[in-house]
């Protein structure tokens, strides 16, 4: 009867897995075992399967740390096994399973991952990078003081792209190692996306903000906007590199927004206000094209102005006689 052993994590990552179709398997770390263990924990000759005709029992091959099965401190002894048990040798753990044990329905591939693959696309990867550097190109421009010229704007524009592809790169590594499919070009163009979507509701949040005062009624909107953006890409990013379920996902963008956004609030807040003689300002400067309605011609505000005082100086006169 065929057998088929698996090696996986403490958290049931699955490692490997392996059929056998004899009726005697031996594990362990020595390299003559059926199955090789690199686990120095682990015996050279440490578990031994053997088919009886019916069943399939295990034995453990008097090794210095034992045999269990997955909570059970009972070192393992002519044990029957049962299609799924989990036994744990040394500090690695392999998973019994028989041919016919059932597996979960297969999940049908959604328009949804159609779209995700389209970020991948070497021309919309292409345009999605180049449309940050020119976004972050014109933003350190509109942040300098100074005029400079574009050979002086290349560099920090390079680095600044690159520092930005560091976010992909780190996910796609993780995924890797922890045994996952990396799909490294996916988690660029996805966040590339993401970034250009945040480059313009900054830029969305300057011009609301030249165009209103402080006190604007809607102004959490616009403070929405940067949160929605950040779980959308951690949502993304994890939904590409790693097989979880739903809830975990939403849990883990959502913590992964509360980590970034609530710590740069509450760094801001821990900051105590000290005088400071040489005051930052802020040199962006926005045209007036930015603005929602036109500007008033000087004439037209010294009008206006003069009116203002004017009923202002009224209604000063007019509270001295009332009392």
């Amino acid at each position: 009867m065929e057998l088929i052993i698996e090696e996986i994590t403490y958290g049931h990552k699955l490692l490997g897995r392996h059929k056998f179709s004899s009726n005697n398997i031996t594990i362990g770390r020595g390299y003559d075992n059926d199955l090789i263990i690199s686990d120095p924990h682990v015996c050279a000759d440490h578990l031994q399967l053997h088919f009886d005709g019916e069943y399939w029992f295990v034995n453990d091959q008097g090794s210095v740390n034992g045999s269990f099965l997955e909570h059970s401190k009972e070192n393992i002894i002519h044990h029957k096994i049962q299609s799924g048990d989990i036994v744990t040798i040394g500090k690695s753990q392999v998973r019994f399973v028989f041919p016919s044990h059932p597996v979960t329905p297969s999940i049908a591939i959604s328009p949804f991952e159609s779209l995700i693959n389209l970020a991948k696309h070497p021309a919309v990867l292409a345009l999605s990078v180049t449309l940050f550097a020119c976004i972050a190109c014109w933003i350190i421009d509109l942040n300098n003081a100074k005029e400079v010229s574009l050979t002086q704007m290349l560099v920090p524009t390079i680095g600044l792209t690159l520092g930005f592809a560091l976010w992909p790169g780190c996910i796609a590594l993780v995924s890797h190692l922890t045994k996952h499919d990396a799909r490294f070009w996916t988690q660029i163009g996805i966040s590339f996306i993401f970034f250009n979507l945040m480059w313009l509701s900054d830029i969305f949040e300057n011009i609301i903000q030249f165009n209103t005062s402080s006190n604007f009624s809607m102004i959490w909107l616009i403070t929405i906007i940067p949160l929605v953006l950040a779980y959308g890409l951690f949502w993304l990013n994890c939904y590409v590199g790693f097989h979880m379920t739903t809830r975990r996902r939403n849990v883990v963008a959502a913590g992964l927004v509360i980590l970034l956004f609530g710590g740069s609030f509450i760094v801001q807040m821990s900051k105590k206000p000290n005088f400071n003689p040489r005051p930052q300002f802020n040199t962006t400067i926005m045209s007036p094209t930015f603005l929602f309605t036109p500007s008033n011609d000087v004439k037209s505000f010294v009008s206006d102005s003069t009116i203002l005082f004017e009923k202002a100086t009224e209604m000063a006169e007019k509270d001295k006689k009332d009392k």
